[in-house]
């Protein structure tokens, strides 16, 4: 089954990202993201045209007229555990952060589970997307980001005041 890539302009570097056959994204990651190494997986095919509607919603979001994605995704396959994770992250509202520990409690899990959700974040391989960069320490600390933490700050300050300057 052939999957396909395309590398996209933004404010964060250039984006990129892959899809399925059927078109949904797979993976998008940002310049530098340790989740980025051996993107393009070997067999993909360099092809933009699956990808408008990606680029469409991301221009619209990095323009601040977009504050969810509607996007078919297909990220590839995960324990159980990271899926909850990373569906509880979808749930982030806009605009909001929540702590690591508000995350692990809101799928039923806390204590030393707390250091597993930030690994699932860590794994997330949609960033922006699925916004792990709503995910701050307990304190409201910006911690980890595989993108770093200029860019979580950028993300973040995008969304609440839906103006920014590109990074970099």
């Amino acid at each position: 089954m052939t999957a396909y890539w395309t590398t996209h302009p933004g404010p964060l570097g250039d984006l990129l990202l892959t899809c399925d056959a059927t078109g949904a994204l797979t993976s998008l990651t940002v310049p530098g993201a340790p989740g980025a190494k051996g993107l393009p997986a070997p067999g993909t095919v360099r092809d933009d045209a699956p990808f408008a509607e990606a680029r469409r919603e991301l221009d619209a979001y990095f323009a601040g007229e977009r504050d969810r994605f509607t996007l078919r995704l297909a990220p590839p396959p995960a324990t159980d555990f990271r899926r909850r994770v990373w569906a509880a992250l979808d749930e982030i509202p806009y605009g909001t952060t929540v702590s690591y520990g508000q995350l692990a409690a809101a799928i039923g899990v806390g204590g030393p589970a707390v250091r597993a959700v930030g690994g699932a974040i860590g794994a997330n391989p949609l960033l922006i997307v699925r916004p792990c960069h709503r995910v701050v320490g307990a304190d409201g600390s910006l911690t980890g980001y595989a993108g770093g933490l200029e860019r979580k700050t950028w993300l973040l300050g995008l969304e609440r005041t839906r103006t920014a300057v590109p990074v970099g």
